[in-house]
């Protein structure tokens, strides 16, 4: 793993007591939030590995529901994120998983409202760092270092330059890119890591593109 600064070696500000399970987790449920596009309504939040044996003492539950109700990591609110979420309207189950999964610090978020569900999956790597490794059945590597557009599409020619065109357009440079489907010719994600962070009306021209069926961003 590399760092980049002393910073990501300490961590980020944050409510402890653990820059893994609790900031870490907290940044998983805030980035679920973010590519959900809105807070949902009811989540179910899987715990695997370390997370699953050790989250009442590190409080990886309350930070991940902190993080869907967009509290940053450093938010004392987390630590009753549980009584927010109730009067806030969020409904969640905590679940505790005994399947193995690649990475011992994994939580997968169940989410959803009247409009749809979405399913994330994140990684804390340490340091407060996160990854998020699935999105709706989708492999990916998003690290949240960057800012980032997810756009899912239909497998047709010419959408992956019809949403660089556009991105061109606004003068928003792509630094990393990758393009992963299920089966050719049925729905594709695009995962473009930019260097700035993304106005919501570039994702409203985005997801008037042919073959676009969702838009969704992660700011930095």
């Amino acid at each position: 793993m590399k760092f980049t600064s002393v910073f990501d070696i300490i961590g980020p500000v944050m409510i402890g007591p653990s820059s893994s399970h609790t900031a870490g987790a907290a940044r998983i449920g805030r980035a679920a939030r973010d590519l959900f596009g809105r807070k949902p309504k009811w989540a179910k939040i899987h715990l695997y590995g370390s997370f699953a044996e050790t989250f009442k003492g590190h409080g990886t539950d309350v930070a991940i529901v902190g993080g869907l109700l967009d509290f940053d990591t450093f938010d004392e609110r987390i630590k009753t994120s549980y009584e927010h979420a109730k009067n806030e309207g969020l409904e969640f189950e905590i679940i505790p998983e005994t399947a193995n999964k690649e990475h011992p610090n994994t939580a997968r978020i169940v989410m959803g409202d009247e409009k749809g569900e979405m399913s994330v999956e994140g990684i804390s790597i340490g340091g407060g760092k996160i990854e998020i490794s699935e999105v709706n059945g989708f492999k990916l590597r998003l690290t949240g270092g960057m800012p980032a557009i997810l756009v899912v599409h239909d497998d047709r020619a010419g959408c992956i330059a019809n949403v660089a065109n556009c991105l061109a357009m606004h003068h928003v440079n792509i630094g990393h890119m990758e393009v992963s489907r299920i089966e050719r010719g049925q729905t594709a994600l695009m995962v473009i890591e930019v260097d700035q962070n993304i106005d919501d009306r570039i994702l409203q021209q985005i997801s008037l593109i042919p073959n676009i069926t969702k838009v969704s961003k992660i700011n930095n």
